[in-house]
């Protein structure tokens, strides 16, 4: 790789990258401690919950509620709150400003797209098709997927290999702590989507490339072929 990164993969991350999805998780998350006599917390907290896959996000809610209920509580309020989201998780969200142009133009230019998500693979699934993301990705690996998910390398290797990509020929889009992460632990070049669900500030978490609009990705990612690893 002397002579440049020939990035032929980029593979996303779905919540707070390619979708702003809070407001229906923000939903389920209401209705949820709604059913169990909780008040339910604002969007910009349900946020910062989300990012670890659902078992966190709910083991978090219970907590700010301050439930006490033990395991098989957590348990029986995650097997909940899956059903309650994945009867319509894209009824408020949307695909963030220049998503579906980017990853049509990503397509157009020869680049393979993938999906590393800690959302399980139905709903994940699901709301690529209602959002008109689906075709454009040919590999997608949700949190349920495998034994383990993000911030473990294993999920994002293993849609790299789904897409016939070495990891120095893969570059991972995300907005989050996990993201960066996963792919450090990956060794996959990371770029930040910096206006999604992160909790620290952008320059804190380890990045190569980094973006505010989706319209400003393909630019960057041809500069970076350039570069020398």
């Amino acid at each position: 790789m002397g002579e440049g990164r020939a990035v032929k993969a980029v593979i996303f991350d779905l919540d707070g990258t390619l979708v702003d999805s809070a407001p229906d998780i923000h939903r389920a998350a209401a209705k949820l401690l709604s059913e169990r006599g909780h008040e339910s917390p604002d969007l910009e907290t349900v946020k910062r919950f989300v990012g670890n896959g659902v078992a966190v996000l709910v083991e978090r809610l219970l907590d700010w509620a301050g439930e006490t209920g033990g395991a098989e509580a957590q348990t029986a309020a995650t097997s909940r709150f899956h059903a309650i989201y994945g009867a319509a998780p894209a009824v408020l969200s949307q695909p963030f400003d220049g998503v579906s142009m980017t990853l049509q133009s990503l397509t157009d230019a020869g680049y393979r797209l993938g999906l590393c998500t800690n959302k399980p693979l139905a709903p994940a699934r699901q709301m690529l098709a209602a959002l008109g993301l689906a075709e454009p990705i040919q590999a997608v690996v949700g949190g349920d997927s495998l034994p383990v998910r993000k911030p473990d390398p294993e999920p994002l290797l293993h849609v790299a290999r789904a897409l016939e990509a070495e990891r120095e020929q893969v570059v991972y889009v995300g907005d989050s702590e996990v993201d960066a992460a996963a792919a450090q632990a990956a060794g996959i070049a990371f770029a930040l989507f910096t206006q999604g669900y992160r909790k620290t500030a952008a320059d804190e978490i380890p990045h190569h490339l980094r973006f505010d609009h989706f319209g400003e990705l393909q630019e960057l990612l041809e500069r970076f072929r350039g570069q020398r690893p």
